[in-house]
């Protein structure tokens, strides 16, 4: 079809003489303008992380060893989008076993949002120990949860959880090195109380937390 059969984009159409032939072009109009607005949004659209990349996971990497009695290690990786106009945060919690139910050992028992680097890279890690200090006489039975987020712009633009799996392999922080479960067994009392101490991440470019926090079992 010849060009000059079609108007010009954004060109008067009222002087067309069929009613009929006016809406459709007006739509015509006003469908081409939606679309363009849907291409500038989709442009402008922050690159997304693959929920199902290899490089998203928590574990376990501490577990009451010698060296660290009584502490749950744990580490969380996420990937990155490519973008290094976005930041990584993780945020870490302990859940112990409870009438088989998993439960939050309690606000205290969570720690911030903390910024793990910059997107651009492939994928960064970053971890937390929490120390239950006090004597042996009661069993708990414990995991981590990890809280992912990617943010923009101080906006947050993903986010997604993970329980701790085993077979991952922590970038660092792994006692004894290699190490990686799902779960963790400490024994202490009924009234200890569980202390949070920071873990130095890899890849990432500061520690996680100067301060320490305490809370009731």
């Amino acid at each position: 079809m010849p060009a000059s059969s079609h108007p010009a984009r954004g060109a008067i159409v009222a002087l067309v003489s069929t009613p009929g032939r006016v809406a459709a072009c007006a739509l015509a109009l006003a469908l081409g303008s939606a679309l363009a607005a849907g291409s500038a949004l989709a442009s402008a659209t922050p690159p997304r992380p693959r929920f199902a990349a290899p490089a998203l996971w928590a574990t376990i990497d501490v577990c009451n060893t010698k060296a660290h009695h009584a502490t749950i290690g744990i580490r969380g990786s996420m990937p990155g989008t490519g973008d290094a106009g976005e930041s990584m945060f993780m945020q870490f919690r302990v859940e112990y076993l409870r009438r088989r139910v998993w439960t939050n050992i309690g606000s205290s028992g969570t720690s911030f949002f903390e910024e793990v680097g910059d997107a651009g890279a492939a994928s960064r890690q970053a971890g937390l120990d929490f120390t239950l200090a006090s004597k042996a006489g009661h069993h708990y039975l414990l995991r981590g949860v990890v809280t992912f987020q990617w943010r923009l712009g101080g906006h947050t633009v993903a986010a997604t959880l993970r329980s701790t799996t085993a077979g991952h392999r922590a970038g660092a922080g792994a006692h004894p090195p290699g190490y990686s479960a799902s779960v963790c067994s400490i024994a202490a009392n009924r009234r200890g109380s569980f202390v949070i101490t920071p873990v130095t991440p890899s890849a990432a470019r500061r520690a996680i937390r100067d301060a320490s926090l305490t809370v009731q079992a």
